[in-house]
């Protein structure tokens, strides 16, 4: 129902655009509500599991090729259910930073960004991994019309170079996940694609490591990964503002998702022996974006950059592979989901208001946008990592537990506590303070910006000053996720 319902709105947005321009943002909205509604009871269930060592909750089973092993089958554990419900909640924000910047063909847009959000959410849910190729494919192409039909100037080339990259990288991983299932048939002599039992595949260690490397590098072109990232930015200053919530903050979770979900726990030992060079990796995404970003002179590109080194230590905290930096990782994720959708948001606001995105032709915009400017002020510092907010939790903890794997790494990423401010307070001297740049007279926030901006500043702060409520829910899969990596070790 999860991912039918945001089908089946999307196809309605569509259709309603026949009766009335404005339909399909509402159909959306409805869509969103009735989403929201859908996940009240898994939580419900959530909380009455009495048996916390059992992490999945919820199940369905369903015949697709019985022939080849493949099975519709989802399952979702508290992983999937916090990553869902950052995914409903952005999108009630793509639609709400969408209501008056997307004028032509509303019906098409909001029929591709509502099957987005449900190929995310399949992508969330599926336990076959055929299943979960076809939601990750499902999730691309609506991306692909988003940014190319209703983006900016150069929004082809953008499009373009963002369907080469995800698509080439999903290539390696339908190969390897194609090689791991014939390996699974000769040793068992049975099709299955089914995560649970290709999870008992044994693989001889150098077909493990190239085996992990497709998966690897399909979710961290996704995530992305220096030096993959460079689809990044173009595709964010490029897409509207509402594929540019989407992707920041649901799709790149993507990536991270899958490397929590797959590559660990399929291939323990490859990973295990890969661990020091992806976390180098990390560390080198961490630095190298932060650098990029405050050299940055156009403000969605600045806000791209910073997402390549935030989703650097989730990277960081999934291959240290202790309980601590796995959950600074699920922090990191939500957290940086909320601050990158609303720094994006306020972006597409500016731009709307003031027809470029160059911070140079911005400035002294704080008399005239005070409460847009102070929403941006709150972003920027959440960005940074304020304690208090979610992100200096998220980003805390992976460095508490990845120090403990690698000093050295720690250390250097650790650099980013002074790069970041750096960026983000460039940001707010170039736009809102400095000489004033010739402006037309401005409208601040209105009521639906100011709610759902509010609503997002309420999400970063519960975040940061209770995340109790996040761990609980994460926990129990993690901690199955690291046993179930300790026996195949083993």
């Amino acid at each position: 129902m999860l991912i039918g319902v945001l089908l089946l709105g999307g196809f309605a947005a569509w259709f309603s655009a026949r009766w009335s321009p404005i339909a399909p943002r509402w159909v959306a909205i409805v869509t969103l509500t009735v989403e929201a509604l859908l996940l009240v009871l898994p939580y419900a269930v959530a909380e009455h599991v009495d048996d916390l060592s059992s992490a999945w909750f919820a199940d369905f089973y369903g015949p697709w090729i019985p022939r080849f092993g493949i099975s519709f089958h989802l399952a979702m554990d508290g992983l999937s259910l916090l990553l869902i419900t950052l995914t409903v909640l952005l999108g009630f924000m793509a639609v709400s930073s969408s209501w008056t910047e997307i004028k032509d063909r509303q019906g098409f847009f909001f029929f591709n960004l509502l099957a987005c959000l449900a190929g995310t959410v399949g992508v969330f849910l599926a336990v076959d991994l055929f299943l979960f190729f076809f939601f990750w494919e499902l999730m691309i192409t609506p991306m692909y019309f988003l940014i190319s039909i209703w983006g900016h100037e150069n929004r082809t080339d953008a499009a373009i170079k963002f369907f080469i990259f995800t698509q080439v990288s999903s290539l390696l991983m339908l190969l390897a996940i194609i090689t791991l299932v014939l390996l699974h048939y000769n040793s068992t002599g049975i099709y299955s694609f089914d995560y649970f039992e290709l999870l008992n595949t044994v693989l001889e260690p150098h077909v493990a490591f190239w085996l992990m490397l497709g998966f690897f590098i399909a979710f961290t072109v996704k995530l992305p990964m220096v030096p993959f990232h460079t689809w990044l930015p173009d595709a964010h200053t490029q897409a509207p503002t509402g594929g540019s919530v989407i992707l920041a903050g649901v799709m790149l979770k993507t990536g991270a998702y899958g490397l929590l979900r797959f590559v660990i726990p399929l291939f323990p030992d490859a990973a295990h022996q890969f661990a020091p060079i992806a976390m180098t990796l990390g560390a080198v995404s961490v630095l190298y974006a932060a650098m990029m970003a405050f050299a940055q002179s156009d403000l969605k590109r600045l806000i791209a950059y910073t997402s390549v080194s935030h989703m650097g230590f989730i990277l960081l905290g999934v291959f240290s592979w202790n309980l601590l930096a796995l959950q600074g990782s699920v922090i990191t994720m939500l957290a940086h989901g909320i601050s990158a959708s609303a720094l994006f948001m306020i972006a597409g606001a500016l731009q709307e208001r003031l027809h470029t995105r160059e911070m140079g032709n911005m400035g002294g915009l704080w008399p005239a946008l005070p409460r847009l400017s102070a929403l941006t002020l709150f972003f920027a510092v959440a960005s940074l990592g304020l304690p208090g907010l979610g992100n200096f939790m998220g980003e805390f903890l992976v460095l508490q537990g990845a120090f403990s794997v690698n000093m050295l790494l720690v250390s250097v990423a650790a650099l980013v506590l002074i790069l970041a401010p750096v960026y983000a307070l460039i940001m707010i001297q170039k736009a809102f303070y400095g000489p004033p740049s010739q402006h037309s007279p401005l409208s601040d926030v209105g009521r639906r910006e100011w709610a759902s901006l509010g609503l997002l500043v309420l999400a970063s702060v519960w975040l940061g000053l209770s995340p109790q409520a996040v761990l609980d829910v994460s926990v129990p899969v993690l901690k199955q996720e690291m046993q179930n990596s300790m026996v195949m070790e083993r």
